[in-house]
């Protein structure tokens, strides 16, 4: 009987997490706080950092399992082994994330919370939305180089996925990942994450350092008036076009568009407000929970994940330096003054890149009011980047298959 006492002891203590703790975990542990000090704290991206923060948390903690997608077991009196579900963060992620569902759920809701207005209403600001996803295809390039001179270890389809980053658009970051390079979603997530949040941060100093005085102090006319028909009209013609030249990318172009056309129908009120609520935060709270489920420290901890920052915020720079280059060259060529900070809203971030060109704007002449010019590349960068992860979602595979 003493001896039994003992054994249970001991097995009690070896089940401990102060036993099982390796040095990875407790590292990302720490990094998960830091995660859920910025979203509280600096109120970096909270909606979604805080989550994404406390999935890590629950994803190092040894022994439980609770990121799991599955338990495999062993039976003693068959000796079979059993597979059964996993933890439920590890469920969360494989029925939200590995199916796609979430990116375009997060997708529907963006529409609806969207007003296509400034870009029905000037349609060449769309010019640089796509400018700025200039960022994506040299974060592509630089990770292709970085494996070839630097020793790194990605492929083609990983270096599309970090790419993807410097769209600036969290869902369509995780959507392209999820399909071309899963094992790197963790790292690409939180970077993409990471990098929108601090668009206060990045992007003021690369649109002050490409544009002078005078540019940033150039008023835009007011935008014309958007009729009722023309924003219904034009989701549905987006999708349209997106049906008959790039089917690849319908999934996200099709949830955004849905989205917005029950928010713009006006018959569909009860919708539009779920989808701008219940549903987006319902998503949100599990989207971030099972991304901070890749935030595992065997998953997580490599020399790639540091590739993946630096290329992310290469990514992101470029894209906003795409941007203004494109606003000022429209601004020469235009008969109508365009301020060509407002170029920088193109990275997508949807509004909060809108607000710091408006801010920036603001900083050199008071009564410079840019938030709604920049909406327009700023919804266009929205689509962009859907329509470039579209295009990768449709290369990619066909390339390193040949």
């Amino acid at each position: 009987i003493l001896m039994s006492f003992y054994d249970v002891l001991y097995e009690i203590w070896i089940s401990t997490g102060i036993v099982n703790f390796n040095w990875g975990q407790v590292v990302m542990i720490f990094v998960s706080l830091l995660l859920i000090y910025l979203a509280i704290k600096k109120e970096f991206e909270p909606l979604l950092l805080l989550p994404i923060g406390f999935g890590g948390l629950l994803a190092n903690i040894p022994v439980a399992g609770i990121a799991d997608l599955s338990i495999s077991m062993l039976n003693p009196a068959t000796q079979e082994v059993i597979t059964k579900a996993g933890g439920f963060i590890g469920q969360i992620y494989g029925f939200g994330i590995e199916a796609g569902l979430f990116p375009l759920f997060i997708f529907i809701g963006v529409g609806a919370l969207t007003d296509f207005g400034p870009l029905i209403a000037n349609p060449k600001t769309a010019l640089l939305g796509a400018a700025a996803q200039l960022g994506i295809f040299g974060a592509l390039l630089g990770a292709l180089l970085m494996t070839r001179f630097l020793g790194f270890n990605f492929n083609l389809a990983d270096a599309a996925s970090i790419g993807i980053i410097g769209g600036a658009d969290g869902p369509t970051a995780i959507f392209l990942a999820s399909r071309l390079s899963p094992r790197l979603l963790g790292a690409i997530a939180v970077a993409a994450y990471s990098y929108m949040a601090l668009v206060p941060i990045i992007q003021p100093p690369i649109m002050r350092l490409f544009t002078t005085h005078k540019e940033r102090s150039i008023k835009m006319e007011q935008l014309r008036h958007v009729s009722k028909t023309e924003k219904i009209i034009f989701p549905l013609a987006v999708l349209g076009i997106n049906i008959l030249l790039l089917p690849s990318a319908t999934p996200l172009i099709g949830a955004l568009m849905f989205g917005n056309l029950i928010r713009e129908s006006g018959v569909t009120e009860r919708l539009s407000q779920a989808a701008q609520n219940e549903l987006i935060n319902l998503v949100t709270i599990m989207l971030g929970l099972s991304v901070g489920s890749k935030l595992s420290a065997h998953q997580f901890l490599r020399v790639e994940t540091l590739g993946i920052l630096a290329l992310g915020l290469f990514a992101f720079s470029l894209g906003t330096a795409g941007g203004v280059w494109l606003g000022k060259l429209m601004n020469i060529l235009s008969k109508k003054p365009i301020n060509p900070l407002i170029g920088a809203a193109g990275v997508s971030a949807v509004p909060m890149a809108a607000r710091v060109v408006n801010k920036v704007g603001q900083e050199t002449n008071p009564n410079n009011y840019l938030l709604m010019h920049a909406m327009g590349p700023n919804v266009a960068g929205v689509i962009g980047s859907a329509v470039v992860a579209g295009v990768l979602l449709s290369l990619v595979p066909k390339l390193m298959g040949s």
